[in-house]
């Protein structure tokens, strides 16, 4: 059996690993790549793998950084199952459709300016019809329910308590007569967080994929951080500002209606005006009280009692566009709630432009912000930031509340990890910054007298029965897009002269075209020896 590491490997986001074995191969999650530019043009590299050769995918939770390629993938030939949990599954139904119009619309407008350039126009990776047409493929498990996807490969889902649906999947390989146990955790949330279940406990592993998005931070505990909420709404509330909190619309969203109802209902802070701005964020709540199953004691009894965490006095759910520009023009002394979290899109990037150079204004985050995207630049105390293409001075006072983020911090994951009965013996650190990596795995080492191991992209590595980790360095080339688009650019350029020498006979040209003939043919000899 083997494994090899196609994204979070080295990153937050990109979550990606194929598994080989005897019996067939299979995918567990397909994430976007998230942040800078750098990072987002990975999203439109080749697969290292044949789409079309899977056998199955296993996807962990809806979030964009495990699904969002999805689409990609089943557009570029993948036509078998997709497993997840039901949540996740009708989550997807919102989640892909959306990435796709997103897709879209940017591309139209960077055509725009490719069109006034006289340049070629780009394509979607995707579109949200592709999107829609992979949604048939997806299959509903249930948590704890056992199957078997091929023979000789078992699986599990277990209740990660990330988000909606989320799941840390356990699976069984048998090859030769042995049975190999991998674990991938997923993205695993915090303990006595509300509306869902604490993650599961897992007993024994042979093999662990853990994320450490935080592996070298510690969350305020839960009365320090709804005290500090309280505290920034009261002060936004007398400053006269709007309180903006970039979010995202899965699982962040309704915590917070969670809290921000708990506060007014104790009389903690004043009954303000409370936006959710995102239609993707006004579905999700709908798929959250349509899976119950999902639900921790204290959610279900609120339900049983009629009373809905994600309904109150005051609160306001924006759909349409032109009631957004309205709450733009309008809304003073409020709490706008809208996506995406780490603002690189959305409706969030107008409700900045409009509030980070008002002085009395406040911008909260609450999750996990990416590198070199604008909520980091924010967070990291940027002057002036580009938003759409205008430069706005920020003057708007800057909060963060981690002990918000719907992963563990390092003393949860530890905690988590020391529930095993019988510890892995190789672990593989995914899913964080190189900082937090490499904290992670010492304290691992210290506790658990554990070696771990980063991986990075494209490392392959072979497992057994015998929690032997053989590494194997088969790095597929990574593609290098400052040749393509040179490459590209020839084309197209050629391609225009072709045109021009046929309408015009350019006879007094022929030494140059001669000369280009002669850097054309030394241009494939360099190529032959690259191969």
């Amino acid at each position: 059996m083997q494994i090899t590491f196609c994204g979070a490997a080295g990153t937050v986001t990109g979550s990606s690993y194929l598994v080989e074995t005897k019996s067939g191969c299979f995918l567990v999650d397909c994430g976007m790549f998230q942040g800078g530019k750098e990072l987002r043009e990975l999203n439109h590299r080749d697969f290292i793998f044949n789409p079309g050769a899977l056998d199955f995918v296993l996807l962990t939770h809806a979030h964009v950084d495990h699904s969002g390629l999805i689409p990609k993938l089943c557009k570029l030939g993948f036509k078998n199952a997709i497993y997840a949990t039901k949540a996740t599954v009708e989550l997807c139904g919102i989640v892909l459709p959306d990435s796709g119009h997103i897709q879209e619309m940017e591309v139209e407008w960077r055509n725009r300016k490719h069109q006034r350039a006289g340049v070629p126009l780009e394509k979607p990776m995707y579109t949200a019809a592709e999107a829609s047409a992979c949604l048939h493929q997806f299959r509903a498990k249930q948590y704890s329910e056992e199957f078997e996807p091929l023979p000789g490969i078992r699986v599990r889902f277990q209740d990660a308590g990330h988000i909606l649906g989320s799941a840390m999947i356990e699976v069984f390989i048998t090859e030769d007569g042995s049975t190999t146990k991998v674990v991938f955790s997923g993205d695993l949330g915090q303990k006595n967080q509300p509306i869902i279940e604490d993650p599961s406990l897992i007993s024994d592993a042979d093999y662990l994929l853990i994320e450490s998005t935080y592996g070298n931070r510690l969350h305020e505990d839960q009365d320090q951080k709804v005290d500090l909420l309280r505290k920034i709404i009261t002060e936004a509330v007398q400053s006269g500002g709007n309180l903006v909190i970039p979010a995202f619309a899965v699982g962040r969203t309704q915590d917070l209606l969670y809290y921000i109802k708990g506060l007014l209902l104790n009389g903690q802070i004043p009954r303000i005006p409370v936006y959710i701005d995102s239609p993707m964020a006004v579905s999700v709540t709908e798929i959250y009280r349509n899976n119950p199953e999902c639900y921790d004691e204290e959610t279900c009894q609120l339900f049983a009692a009629h009373e809905s965490p994600f309904e109150f006095p005051n609160l306001h759910f924006i759909r349409s566009a032109e009631e957004s520009k309205q709450l733009n023009a309008t809304a003073k002394g409020a709490i706008i709630i809208s996506a995406n979290g780490m603002c690189e899109a959305g409706r969030i990037l107008h409700h900045l432009k409009h509030n980070l150079w008002r002085p009395e204004s406040h911008i909260l985050f609450v999750g996990y912000q990416a590198e070199e995207t604008l909520g980091r630049r924010l967070l990291e105390g940027a002057k002036v930031v580009k938003i759409m293409g205008e430069e706005v001075n920020v003057q708007a006072k800057i909060h963060s509340i981690g002990g918000f983020s719907a992963h563990a911090d390092q003393a949860g994951l530890l905690e988590w990890l020391d529930e095993f009965t019988k510890k892995p013996k190789g672990i593989f650190i995914v899913h964080g910054e190189n900082g937090a990596q490499k904290e992670f795995a010492t304290l691992i080492k210290e506790r658990f007298h554990i070696d771990s191991l980063i991986p990075k992209w494209g490392e392959r590595f072979v497992l057994n029965a015998e929690a032997r980790l053989d590494q194997k360095m088969e790095k597929p080339p990574l593609r290098n897009f400052e040749l393509e688009k040179t490459v590209n650019d020839m084309e197209h350029s050629i391609m225009q002269l072709h045109l021009q020498v046929k309408q015009s006979k350019m006879f007094q040209m022929t030494p140059q075209i001669d000369h280009l003939k002669t850097l054309i043919a030394d241009l494939e000899e360099e190529l032959k020896k690259s191969v």
